[in-house]
Order: structure tokens, then C-alpha cells, then sequence
């Protein structure tokens, strides 16, 4: 269980630092957003500017989780990111729901394997 743990960290860390730096470096090509509901989502997200907060949530919850040291503070840098990713293709582009689905079962996995860490706020 302790490799499947590592693998689960790292794997979504390594997501999270290079998605939410390419807002910052833009090494990934991005194609205009459609005139949809979901493209003037994303277009509201970088016209505001309001991306780069969010990626930079992504980055220091990433890099935490690569790191490996404070991987649950770095999982609560991290939901409220991916439940708005999750909320953006139930809702607005079901394409990316299989991604988001496993983005979410990683998060949560690693939340039930440092259970102990979040005890306090789970106590009735």
C-alpha cells in the first residue's frame, strides 16, 4: 500500500506543478476557447486574470505533494481546485470527466491514506 501511496503522489503532484505552471511559462499550445458556456468559462478565468491564483494553488499543493513532507496540507491546497474541475465537466464539458474522475479518485485516496492527519476536523 506504501508504493501505491507514492505512486498516487506523485503522479497527481506532477499533474498539478505542470498544468497550473503552464498558466505562468505557457510551454502547452492552447487553442482558442469555443463559444460556449465552458470556453467563456475558461475565457472569464484568464481575461480576469482570477487563473493565475488558482494556479498557483495548483502549483504549491503540487510541489507539496512531490515533496512528500506536508502531503496533507498540500491535498487541502488542492480540493477546492479539483472539485471545480470536477463541477466544470459534469456541468460544462463532459470531455474531461474520465480525467477529472481519476484526479479525484487519486485526491481521495490519499486522503484516506493520511486520515490521521485530518482527524480533528472529521471529529463529532
Amino acid at each position: 500500500m506504501k508504493v501505491a501511496t507514492i505512486i498516487a503522489r506523485v503522479i497527481l503532484g506532477l499533474m498539478f506543478v505542470v498544468f497550473g505552471s503552464n498558466a505562468f511559462l505557457h510551454f502547452i499550445p492552447m487553442p482558442p476557447f469555443p463559444q460556449t458556456p465552458a470556453g467563456n468559462f475558461l475565457n472569464a478565468l484568464f481575461v480576469s486574470h482570477y487563473i493565475y491564483a488558482v494556479a498557483l494553488f495548483q502549483v504549491i499543493g503540487g510541489l507539496l505533494l512531490l515533496v512528500g513532507r506536508f502531503v496533507p496540507l498540500g491535498l487541502v491546497f488542492l480540493f477546492p481546485v479539483i472539485v471545480n474541475i470536477d463541477l466544470f465537466h459534469i456541468f460544462m464539458d463532459h470531455s474531461g470527466l474520465p480525467m477529472a474522475a481519476l484526479v479525484s479518485l487519486l485526491a481521495i485516496f490519499l486522503v484516506w491514506r493520511h486520515r490521521d492527519a485530518f482527524a480533528g476536523i472529521l471529529r463529532a
